[in-house]
């Protein structure tokens, strides 16, 4: 018998802990009933095992930094070399390991972050990268992979859950090639019910459009009526259609309810003057606090901004002091928090820059050799692992590409790599294919 059962043998046991297990016993046990799911619906009632059951749900924060930031501005400095740049570098936390200057804040919390300093991808046009880090695996032709929010989805969502399980805040319409890549099919063959939800900037008007037009009690008529033609289309037609139709207006009607997450401008003035002004820094904050209230995974982008093929040090040395600020805060609030062992966050973009300047005084695409970062949940932490050689032209240590990051994702997450989709009719897909092995010395 533990301390903890003496304790409550005595009667000494915490009023929140009684309470839990007196509904246990009273919701599933009473009368000789078999205890089932709905059962035992009344414990999340009780605040205290709401909040752990809360913190013990996987979530994931995926930082996507379209256009793909330098590495010798961030992860992976090389100064007085050629490629090296003005900026110089900083000892960080873990001892050896130095990040750009431009990165104070991520070098003082380096021992809580992983760097991954070696992959190496085969793509090096934006569209194509993009696909190709978003799936995790080379394009099959005639087939569109889902992405990894629309896996996650699948994996460990919840579809009568009132927020989406993926939601992506992406607050600039254009961009280049990730507006082409935008306007594809994300959720591939999971179908609609696994797509993103886009909010950010004018997006996020239609939360409350004509609420106040039609009364509560007509609303539930009609949504009730729409419900079951639309339920009993989709049955008599088996309408895969509808299914999505269904799918799209039952995450309008969660999310409308839970309207007030997504307007940042209600989180604490504090919060928001922390990670700064700027739209991606908000809408990080956003996703912390989206990911705090049950959201399973949250993407962030900020349009095309680190496509810098001009005035590369001017730029960057305006985007990287912004992305080490919002990552010394999040990383900082999911900790305290208790969210960090249950919340895996990614900041990458689909490729590195090259270690040469051009005419325009700019680093073009470069996939040969790059950096990322990833930390929290099923990950060990202040891990860099891979090398490239003394100008970051290679990589001669550890290369990984697309599939060994997933693989580690996946794992991390507590989600089979190597599953196969259940896809009739259809050739063999897995969500990693090739059983690529994850990055096995960050996995904690």
């Amino acid at each position: 018998m533990t301390n903890e059962d003496l304790k409550c043998a005595a009667g000494q046991c915490r009023t929140d802990e009684h309470k839990v297990h007196r509904r246990l016993f009273l919701k599933g046990l009473t009368g000789g009933t078999v205890a089932t799911v709905t059962s035992f619906s009344g414990l999340f009632e009780n605040s205290a095992f709401a909040a752990e059951t809360k913190k013990a749900q996987k979530h994931c924060i995926l930082l996507w930094l379209c256009g793909a930031p330098s590495q010798f501005e961030t992860w992976d400095p090389k100064p007085g070399r050629p490629s090296g740049g003005p900026f110089g570098s900083i000892p960080t936390k873990i001892p050896g390991v130095h990040f750009s200057s431009l990165m104070p804040q991520c070098a003082q919390i380096a021992d809580k972050l992983n760097v991954v300093r070696s992959m190496k991808t085969a793509q090096s046009e934006h569209l194509q990268a993009i696909t190709l880090l978003q799936q995790g695996n080379p394009a099959r032709a005639g087939f569109t992979r889902p992405t990894l929010g629309s896996v996650f989805s699948n994996a460990v969502g919840q579809l009568d859950s009132p927020l989406p399980n993926f939601i992506f805040i992406d607050p600039i319409p254009g961009g280049n090639e990730f507006e082409t890549f935008k306007a594809g099919n994300w959720a591939g063959w999971l179908g609609a019910e696994h797509a993103p939800v886009r909010l950010g900037g004018d997006y996020t008007q239609f939360l409350n459009a004509g609420s106040d037009t039609i009364p509560e009690h007509d609303k539930e008529t009609r949504e009730s009526l729409r419900r079951f033609l639309t339920r009993k289309f989709e049955r008599d037609r088996n309408s895969n259609i509808a299914r999505s139709q269904n799918a799209a207006f039952e995450r309008l009607k969660g999310m409308t309810a839970s309207a007030d997450l997504f307007d940042v401008n209600k989180l604490p003035a504090p919060d928001r003057e922390r990670y700064g002004p700027g739209s991606f820094a908000q809408h990080a904050l956003m996703a912390r606090h989206l990911v705090e209230n049950g959201a399973p995974f949250v993407m962030v982008a900020n349009g095309m901004n680190w496509d810098n093929h001009v005035f590369q040090h001017e730029i960057h040395q305006m985007l990287v002091p912004e992305l080490d600020r919002v990552l010394f805060h999040l990383v900082n609030d999911l900790e305290e928090r208790g969210l960090l062992d249950s919340t895996l966050l990614i900041a990458m973009g689909e490729f590195g820059r090259t270690p040469w300047l051009n005419a325009a005084r700019g680093r073009d695409h470069y996939p040969n050799a790059w950096s990322m970062m990833m930390t929290g949940c099923g990950l060990k932490r202040g891990m860099v692992t891979g090398a490239t050689d003394s100008d970051g032209v290679d990589v001669i240590e550890k290369p990984y590409n697309e599939q060994n990051l997933f693989a580690t994702i996946f794992k991390a997450l507590g989600i089979d790599p190597y599953a196969e989709y259940d896809l009739p009719g259809m050739p063999t897909f897995h969500r990693v294919e090739n059983k690529a092995e994850p990055i096995r010395e960050l996995l904690a």
